[in-house]
């Protein structure tokens, strides 16, 4: 059968008698189509009645909001599949209410694909059904104009055919602020503008429920504010997070995709109260179990400021049942950032000038990441691996081919404020000779002019030797790598990350160093988000040991799939 890129799922049955069905009807959507499912509510509609039938507006309820929850909540099974549950034709119960749109709703990705699960009596791919379903999706959507219709039938037992309402409510995943007992047929009320927050790096279901609670709330205006720079510095690996331009223009697709009809004021959220602490005209605010407090304390700053608290509406958390174990059980983005590390995030580098049956991967990361760990698991799973630090070491001494550049260029001053850099027996004292290029520029410049293509030179004998061994794959462990420029002697990039407090802590326990003299040391270097931002692979040593091995395992089964694939490969 054809796979399709997107595509329209058409839910024709009452909703109590669809939610047990659900996972069925998914994972039938899900073989046909393989980028952007789109789903559509509309209850009760009959596809084999002569005229063709008309969307009319779903009250919402709380049974229709959880009913949302629970559908982004199952497709969470179906990873590779963007669900996005339109609400245009789903109305709340308010006075202000705009008319129905009468005109087609342009979609971010044509569906070239209806489904539905709606069912002819005798269970039959019925004809005149599929091209009233066609009718139906391209007078409502734009469609790609050769639009394919398929009627979904899960694999239901004999006598299963019947739509009728089981009358058992969907478990509960939506708390209005109000203390009162809802039923899930409780009309849901609809306001003229309202307010959510959050991060939305890569926007999953999680996000989805969160942000369609809120648009239907919403009848008017929705103000979202995006999480961006000092609110980012506590999350799990911030390095890999989107850009804060590329989360918005997701987050934009998908609002739109889902209720044009509304105004969308996306905002960069700066601090914790944002918009909604401030804003008199906003009337709600949606939260989830873990930001309500957050909710609360918006409300409470509100009250101090003489305005009146946002109506609360507090979304149940999705539970992510295929999570590891250093992951968190809810959907969440750590966990998808997590997800990432040891993958490949871009191309590599095409370095025809590096021998032509040696992969060579240039391993950074700032002091205390554990990059030097990372490199002798890499050892024991047979990488050839080059230590920049021991290229130093022959270079300074005796008779190494920096020793006497390093010595005309410092000197040996004998005064207090400029001791000699040499020890008595002739070695280059380093402690020396690196109080007196920290912190002074041109001294630094001075020095890694004469170091870098030294140790850049000595690190290409050292791969001519990876060659004699047999070696497939060469590990270069330096610490300057990017500043040093010498991306064009590897293929990729893997760069270790490490919180800075985390860094520095390792780094006072490892050398001794006070923490004001580690942090000074951090900040000599480049920045992890700025290693990350040339890498092509991201680690991190975070974790427990076993976790870390797993990690490098991932990355190095990886690397040898692709391996083949690059033109300088074996």
């Amino acid at each position: 059968m054809a796979v399709f890129r997107s595509g329209l799922l058409v839910l024709t049955t009452p909703l109590a008698s669809l939610a047990p069905r659900l996972a069925p009807i998914l994972t039938s959507a899900a073989r046909l189509v393989n980028h952007t499912l789109y789903v559509h509510l509309q209850p009760g509609m009959n596809l084999e009645g002569p005229a063709q039938p008309q969307s009319s507006p779903v009250q919402a309820t709380f049974e229709v909001l959880d009913f949302i929850s629970h559908l982004y909540a199952g497709a969470n099974v179906h990873t590779h599949l963007d669900v996005r549950i339109l609400l245009t034709n789903i109305r709340t119960k308010s006075a202000f209410l705009p008319p129905m749109p009468s005109s087609v709703q342009n979609l971010a990705h044509p569906p070239e694909v209806v489904l539905t699960d709606f069912q002819t009596l005798d269970g039959s791919q019925y004809n005149p059904v599929k091209q009233q379903l066609e009718r139906y999706a391209t007078s409502c959507y734009s469609c790609c104009p050769q639009l394919a219709s398929v009627l979904l039938y899960p694999d239901y037992g004999p006598g299963e055919l019947s739509v009728e309402p089981l009358d058992v409510p969907l478990p509960s995943t939506i708390r209005p602020s109000s203390p009162v007992a809802r039923s899930p047929k409780q009309p849901v009320r609809g306001y003229h503008r309202g307010a959510v927050g959050g991060t939305f790096d890569r926007l999953h279901n999680a996000h989805k429920v969160l942000l369609s609670v809120a648009c239907i709330l919403a009848q008017e205006q929705l103000v979202v504010g995006v999480a961006d720079k000092d609110l980012l510095k506590s999350k799990l690996l911030p390095e890999l997070l989107q850009p804060y331009a590329e989360r918005v223009k997701h987050l934009s697709e998908f609002l739109v995709d889902i209720k044009p009809s509304l105004t969308f004021d996306i905002i960069p959220l700066l601090d914790p109260y944002g918009p909604a602490g401030s804003d008199p005209s906003l009337e709600f605010l949606v939260v989830s179990e873990e930001t309500c407090r957050g909710g609360m304390a918006v409300n409470r700053f509100r009250l101090e400021n003489d305005l009146e608290e946002l109506a609360l509406y507090q979304i149940q958390l999705l539970k992510d049942l295929c999570h590891e174990e250093n992951e968190e059980d809810k959907v969440s983005s750590s966990s998808f950032r997590q997800r990432l590390l040891g993958t490949l995030l871009r191309p590599p580098h095409e370095s025809p000038e590096l021998p032509s049956c040696l992969y060579v991967i240039g391993l950074t990361g700032i002091s205390g990441s554990g990059k030097s760990s990372i490199a002798q698991r890499l050892k024991g799973l047979g990488a050839f691996v080059i230590d920049s630090d021991q290229l130093g070491h022959r270079a300074y001494a005796p008779g190494g081919p920096a020793y006497q550049p390093v010595v005309e260029a410092f000197g040996t001053v004998l005064c207090l404020c400029h001791p000699d850099i040499l020890h008595k027996d002739g070695i280059i004292n380093r402690k020396i000779l690196g109080s007196r290029v920290f912190g002074n520029k041109k001294q630094l410049k001075m020095l890694t002019d004469i170091m870098w293509p030294v140790i850049a030179k000595l690190a290409r004998e050292e791969m001519d030797q990876a060659v004699a061994e047999g070696k497939h794959v060469c590990v270069i462990d330096a610490a300057m790598l990017l500043e040093a420029g010498w991306q064009n002697m590897v293929h990729e990039v893997w760069t270790v990350v490490i919180p800075e407090t985390e860094a520095i802590r390792r780094i006072v326990e490892r050398d001794g160093l006070s923490e004001a003299a580690a942090q000074s040391r951090l900040q000599s270097q480049m920045s992890g988000q700025q290693l990350v931002d040339q890498s092509h692979v991201v680690l991190s040593t975070l974790w427990e040991p076993h976790v870390t091995q797993l990690q490098v395992e991932k990355a190095w089964a990886l690397l040898q799939k692709r391996i083949p694939k690059t033109p300088s490969g074996p």
